[in-house]
């Protein structure tokens, strides 16, 4: 089942229990196209997905022979809504596939009636058949339980698009039995305690098919339109459109070899990037504006991350926050808010000391909440420390 992190329209939907998000098949299909050689031989898992419904399953029983794939795994925490109203299914057992249960799908082969490419009517007729693959779960299907964690071992990639509430848990659990994944999340996901390491140490990075704008998602009938960027296709089907989507994965791909060019220079135009007062490192105000010449500390936008390149670059640190006299503030990662990132004094030195936050300590989740309901404007205010190779 497609979900994604949080923003002011996910926020409100949390709120409401309506989280299912379903990711559109042509996102899908323009990040994979840049991983085809990753996949021959190998068993996908999409373990928060419906069978039935979510386009990742769709996707990989599409492209099952086109990728050479061993197997596909799919498994949900709820059932379908067109279960028992668009299609009549049986499991394993020849029971009816009824709503209010996990359902796994387990498949290794998938026949073609043409023997060209796999059709929509190839896919239906394979779920309708003694092939089908589908068996219900003793539990409910969360990616955390124990029957599902078989599954997990049993992968060699996991692609999907994990619960917004849950991801720093979602992806510990990746790390934890190392595997490969594809995933979506939002980018202030970077932020997390347990996700920048993996960035620092080059274990994660961002995919190369989103890196500005927002992307549509297709919600369930009954979610209330209500925010903006909601609206109905063409088809009837209701989405609504969410900010700050990035696919993050461990698997490897050109693009993200090729050098950023850089045109911009440090020496003689030092006014241009002030340093600050209690780091050391220079301010740089967009990607674009990296000096060509200059190999210390950099404080670059957190969208840098898009364009990253672990030949050209390296990660130095996540802006930890210092503690000062005034305000004690508990060292954790990134910089939270627009008001939190750096003081604009009539000195040219900036600072990353957190001088307007009044709260004298706050939680790890609470931090990462307020880093949650951040938009796309105040993305731009986080910083990472980066040094050029020489």
């Amino acid at each position: 089942m497609a979900r994604v992190a949080k923003n002011a329209n996910l926020h409100a939907a949390s709120v409401a229990k309506k989280d299912e998000f379903y990711t559109t098949y042509e996102d899908i299909q323009a990040e994979l196209n840049h991983y085809e050689d990753k996949f021959r031989g190998k068993t996908v898992f999409c373990n928060c997905d419906d069978p039935f419904e979510s386009y990742f399953s769709k996707f990989f029983l599409r492209n099952f022979n086109y990728l050479g794939l061993k197997r596909l795994i799919c498994t949900s925490y709820s059932t379908s809504p067109v279960i028992a109203q668009q299609l009549v299914l049986f499991d394993d057992m020849d029971e009816p596939v009824v709503q209010g249960n996990g359902y796994v799908m387990d498949i290794k082969e998938v026949p073609m009636a043409n023997n060209r490419g796999v059709s929509d009517d190839d896919i239906d007729a394979l779920l309708k058949s003694k092939k089908r693959g589908v068996k219900k779960l003793k539990g409910d299907g969360d990616f955390r339980s124990e029957e599902c964690i078989e599954y997990l071992k049993q992968a060699d990639i996991v692609v999907t698009n994990p619960p917004f509430s849950l991801f720093r848990e979602y992806i510990a659990q990746l790390v934890e039995y190392n595997k490969d994944f594809l995933i979506i999340g939002n980018i202030n996901a970077i932020s997390y305690k347990e996700v920048f390491p993996l960035f620092k140490n080059n274990k994660l990075w961002l995919g190369p098919s989103i890196r500005s704008g927002d992307r549509k998602f297709y919600v369930p009938d009954d979610y209330p339109l209500r925010a903006a960027g909601c609206g109905i296709d063409e088809n009837g089907r209701k989405y609504i459109r969410v900010k700050g989507v990035r696919w993050f994965t461990n698997l490897d791909f050109a693009i993200r070899h090729e050098k950023l060019v850089l045109y911009k220079r440090y020496y003689g135009n030092e006014e241009n990037y002030p340093k600050y007062d209690n780091y050391d490192a220079i301010n740089v105000d967009k990607v674009a504006d990296i000096p060509c010449d200059y190999f210390e500390n950099m404080a670059v936008p957190i969208t840098f991350v898009d364009k990253y390149n672990p030949d050209q670059f390296e990660i130095v640190d996540a802006n930890t926050i210092r503690t000062n006299e005034d305000t004690p503030i508990k060292k954790h990662g990134l910089i939270k808010d627009k008001d939190a990132v750096i003081s604009t004094e009539i000195s040219t030195k900036k600072d990353l000391t957190n001088r307007n936050l009044t709260i004298s300590s706050l939680t790890d989740r609470q931090t990462d909440r307020q880093t949650d309901r951040q938009t796309d404007r105040r993305i731009t205010y986080v910083r990472i420390v980066i040094k050029r190779k020489m």
